[in-house]
């Protein structure tokens, strides 16, 4: 036993290194910290970190494709006293992609999250989807989708969800900050875009440097994908301990869904004198003042962790508390702009999720509106049966992703069944994009779907393309039946889409040999046979069929849900127990 123990430990330490000894050394020039020194930051001082999985990975795959600890660092720690389950990936390791045991790992993690009700952290620098393992990663029931669909459930079950954008965040890994409660992004170092410069290039003819595209100050102060700027690693890490501490979970914590307990009896007076607001608040309505000079003389040491401070800047919202209470706070100077209402409405549904009573400082002189359209809903009725139609045509636009949000909300509060008819390619990708929030409005939709209250059917009529596949109700969202028409296609791009970015990249003979290669293997692999053949789907049914097979999968679900309410039991499926839906990213 003990040369066994001994050669576990050799092992162990060779794994916790992370990637090669060039990768780590670029990695610490560019000013970043390793993932396992941004978890022990993270970590309260003395705090066990119970690790899960180190083993991942090993000898699964060739020796040229190592993937140490599965690329992902997982386990359980103290952070501002309250037990969280941390997930960093480790981009020394492929840069952060995710191979299938990453997938696998980092899902495991959140099961454990989710029996366990622990907050998550998620330390992100991630390109992805491995696309050489496409086909082993992206499109099936506990595939990549599956992380964002656990993401929104546990949002929706009360389960706080926290990412700390470190380095890039692309394609399906933007949804992993898109998809939190709270985001904080690492300034001039983190990235979050749905597609990169080089497809951008590839697909729009568009030239754009990745900070313009999906920066830290953009995202902030423009899209508001984000809610906290950093300066470096170190700030990052403190501002997610402080979000943590907000929670009020842990030890002397001031609130809780079971136990509700009187104010604190030590706290902290506001650091400036109250009659001082005498002077702050002009007699005349015209004249501006900041609403924070107020806050400052209210709350327990005049300490105030604001939300989206660059967001939406006419309203402050934050958390705070007074006489040991938490509470957040939503002020405001001046005019609601829409942003501004956006702001307000998000920080909102984060005080729901964490039962958080809210304070409210009003000086506001009124709204300023505008809102815009793009893709196909509506309701009907299948032999007899009402249901909700979500079709598309393409390109998923901001506008789009909104609009099947807002229906999706209405058949849950009408409690009518979705059918999904699938013929998309992706969200819309570009600097115009990005600016406009595309991931915000994109992890929108996929929470709305994730998250829906009543059975979903899905038909792919044509392409079900990257995180298009998510918002359009792929395997990983549960879907009660998915069927694939013959000329369906399905995968994170087309091979042709790929030969143009990896084109971009490289133009050597022997690189374009191997990318002519890999998109032959994507294209193979993205048929509606292949599909099929691996289960995922229910089967490919002839387009003269589909009537039918929606009919009848239609009676089975809803005949499924009245058994349970004969029963009052909680239904199998996720619908039809009004679980809410989690905080939604304005």
């Amino acid at each position: 036993m003990d040369a066994l123990v001994s050669s576990l430990d050799t092992l162990h330490g060779r794994i916790s290194l992370g990637g090669s000894e060039k990768a780590r050394e670029r990695h610490v020039q560019r000013g970043k910290l390793l993932a396992r020194d941004r978890i022990g930051a993270l970590l309260d001082p003395g705090s066990p970190f119970l690790e899960l999985s180190t083993l991942a990975g090993w000898s699964v795959y060739d020796k040229e494709d190592e993937v140490p600890a599965g690329g992902v660092i997982t386990g359980v720690g103290n952070v501002s006293g309250t037990p969280t389950l941390i997930l960093a990936n480790d981009p020394t390791v492929k840069g952060g992609s995710y191979y299938p045991i990453t997938v696998k790992k980092h899902l495991r993690a959140q099961q454990i999250a989710r029996e366990n009700r622990l907050p998550c952290v998620y330390l992100v620098e991630s390109g992805g989807a491995a696309l050489p393992y496409q086909a082993d990663v992206f499109p099936d029931a506990h595939h990549f989708g599956r992380i964002f669909a656990e993401m929104a459930q546990m949002s929706a079950l009360g389960i706080p969800q926290i990412a700390v954008v470190h380095g890039i965040s692309v394609a399906g890994g933007a949804y992993v900050p898109a998809m939190a409660d709270e985001t904080i992004i690492v300034r001039k170092q983190g990235t979050i875009f749905l597609a990169g410069p080089p497809l951008v290039k590839a697909a729009l003819g568009e030239v754009v440097d990745d900070e313009t595209l999906g920066g830290g100050e953009m995202h902030c102060s423009e899209s508001g994908v984000t809610d906290h700027l950093a300066v470096d690693d170190h700030h990052a890490v403190a501002l997610a301990r402080e979000a943590v501490a907000n929670l009020a979970l842990g030890a002397g914590g001031s609130h809780s869904r079971t136990n509700l307990s009187l104010p604190s009896p030590a706290f902290d007076e506001p650091l400036y004198a109250a009659s001082e607001l005498h002077g702050i608040v002009p007699s005349s309505l015209r004249q501006p003042f900041d609403m924070r000079d107020v806050i400052a003389r209210i709350v327990d040491g005049s300490r105030f962790h604001e939300f989206k401070k660059l967001y939406g800047t006419s309203i402050v919202t934050g958390f705070a508390s007074i006489a040991g209470q938490s509470v957040g706070i939503i002020g405001n100077n001046g005019i609601l702009f829409g942003e501004s209402a956006k702001k307000a409405t998000s920080f909102v549904q984060l005080c729901n999720q964490r039962q958080i009573p809210l304070v409210f400082f009003v000086n506001v002189t009124g709204y300023m509106k505008l809102y815009g359209t793009s893709i196909v809903t509506g309701f009907a009725s299948i032999a007899g049966q009402s249901v909700g139609i979500i079709g598309n045509n393409g390109i998923l636009f901001g506008e789009s992703a909104k609009k099947a949000t807002s229906f999706v909300q209405l058949c849950n509060q009408r409690q009518i069944p979705l059918v999904f008819l699938v013929n998309v390619t992706g969200y819309m990708v570009g600097s115009r994009a990005e600016r406009e929030g595309i991931a915000k409005d994109g992890a929108k939709m996929v929470r709305a779907v994730a998250t829906a209250d009543v059975p979903k059917l899905t038909v792919v009529v044509g392409g079900s393309y990257g995180a298009g596949n998510y918002g359009m109700n792929g395997r990983a969202y549960s879907p009660r039946f998915l069927w694939m028409w013959p000329n369906a296609r399905i995968g994170v791009m087309g091979g042709d889409q790929l030969s143009s970015v990896m084109g971009s990249v490289s133009s050597s003979a022997s690189s374009q040999e191997s990318t002519r290669k890999l998109a032959e293997q994507i294209e193979h692999q993205s048929t509606a046979m292949y599909a099929s053949a691996r289960l995922w789907d229910d089967g490919i049914i002839r387009p003269a069929d589909t009537r039918g097979a929606l009919a009848m999968g239609l009676h089975i679900a809803n005949e499924g849900r009245r058994r349970s309410r004969e029963r009052a039991a909680p239904h199998p499926a996720w619908d039809g127990n009004a679980f809410g839906q989690g905080v939604y990213r304005m």
